[in-house]
């Protein structure tokens, strides 16, 4: 079973939550601002990602989510 982990940058205002407590430390701060001027997460190490949702449980924005592929439910 494969997951997609999806970060919306426009909704992310940058707190940093999800960067703290992730396990795994795949999660970082961006460089670049977003359309309102924070610096969003984004994923620098998505090979580490055990999509355990720490971060979607974390995130007050709800700019993170986990969602199954579609692709590997048509097997």
């Amino acid at each position: 079973m494969a997951y997609e982990h999806i970060v919306d940058k426009d909704r992310c205002k940058g707190c940093g939550l999800c960067v703290a407590i992730c396990p795994k430390n795949v999660l970082e701060l961006s460089r670049e601002v977003n359309t309102k001027g924070y610096f969003p997460v984004f994923r620098a190490r998505p090979e580490d990602c055990i999509y355990c949702s720490m971060c979607c449980i974390m995130c007050p924005d709800v700019a993170i989510t986990i969602t199954e592929d579609a692709d590997s439910s048509a097997a």
